[in-house]
């Protein structure tokens, strides 16, 4: 089975939702096929290597992608070694001048995804291999943070910011997918995947392809194989995005702003702590849930807030750096009740 994200790529730059300056200017050079090194950045899901491959498509044609385009990818290995060897071979390959019957643009491109993730020596090596095959040869690096390519390489390259698909482009990508894949889903199932996924498009295709095949629904089996499940629901789509339900969040915080003595609340945060461990939520995607239901708690002062979210970020660091999940869980919940209690009996 294809994966939807790759079934439903954009194919050419129209198709590419809510970039519309970066699109307008790519547009530009393909009229005059002077194509600059490209530096795209931005979130995840947000077309960055959709759009650079829609472009070199358009450019090349889909009978010259394979030789004209080499494409690296977070699987491959990028270190100085392989700047040296693999992407210097294919930048260094002579390509024949373009024709009135053969109008191709007389360079390939080298396109580096997750740039971000090599090493400032293979950055560097990179460097020098630009500068050498400029005339035949154009770099388009692509990463989520722009800090992390160094200087010399940045000023290099013309940089695209690529921002999150707004709801509206969202919400109609999604809609049309569903329909191609004859989905059927509940009310707000569409809402609540471009919720979960924020604003990372390529995120909400995978929940919802996702679902879809649990529920049996995939348009190649025709029907469904589960007759008493008929469509996508809410419930089906937070459990696989691995987010906390709600109700969970809910009753932690009403634990803890309790108003039983201190003995009997730590023995409810405790238990309840730990029922939500041994459910097998994911820690960090708790905290990230609870920042969010205290920042917008209208009932909680900006005091409160301002000492809960301290809390909130060394509990953060500690569990990065691999700390024990019940007991910092345990401790972040005790320390939110303390700061909770103590304001209001002041």
């Amino acid at each position: 089975m294809i994966p939807w994200v790759e079934k439903y790529r954009p194919q050419s730059l129209d198709e590419v939702a809510s970039q519309d300056h970066t699109i307008k200017v790519l547009k530009k050079t393909l009229q005059s096929m002077n194509l600059p090194h490209l530096l795209f950045y931005g979130s995840p899901g947000t077309g960055k290597t959709s759009t650079i491959l829609a472009l070199a498509k358009e450019l090349f044609g889909s009978e010259l992608m394979k030789s004209r385009v080499l494409e690296l990818n977070a699987s491959d290995e990028r270190g100085i070694s392989i700047i040296r060897e693999k992407v210097k071979n294919f930048a260094r390959i002579a390509i024949p001048n373009g024709s009135s019957e053969c109008p191709y643009p007389p360079y390939k491109i080298i396109i580096l995804d997750e740039a971000d993730s090599m090493t400032q020596d293979a950055q560097a090596a990179l460097r020098r291999t630009m500068e050498t095959y400029s005339k035949i040869t154009r770099f388009c690096l692509i990463c989520n943070y722009v800090t992390r390519i160094i200087g010399p390489l940045a000023s290099r390259c013309s940089k695209f910011q690529f921002k999150p698909l707004n709801f509206h482009n969202a919400k109609s990508k999604l809609e049309y997918i569903a329909n191609c894949e004859n989905v059927r889903y509940d009310e707000g199932v569409i809402e609540k995947l471009i919720e979960l996924s924020n604003g990372d498009l390529r995120k909400a295709i995978t929940f919802l392809q996702s679902a879809t095949r649990l529920v049996n629904l995939d348009s190649d089996a025709n029907k469904s194989l589960d007759k008493s499940v008929e469509s996508i629901s809410l419930e089906l789509i937070t459990d696989i995005s691995g987010t906390v339900p709600d109700h969970i969040i809910d009753n932690l915080l009403s634990i803890c702003f309790s108003s039983k003595k201190t003995e009997l609340l730590y023995d409810s945060i405790d238990q309840y702590v730990s029922e939500i461990i041994l459910d097998g939520y994911s820690a960090n995607q708790l905290l990230s849930q609870i920042h969010d239901s205290i920042v917008s708690n209208e009932l909680i002062s900006n005091t409160q807030k301002n000492a809960m979210i301290q809390i909130m970020g060394e509990t953060d660091m500690r569990l990065i750096d691999g700390g024990n999940e019940h007991l910092n869980l345990l401790n972040l919940a005790v320390q939110i009740s303390k700061i909770y209690t103590k304001t209001q009996h002041t």
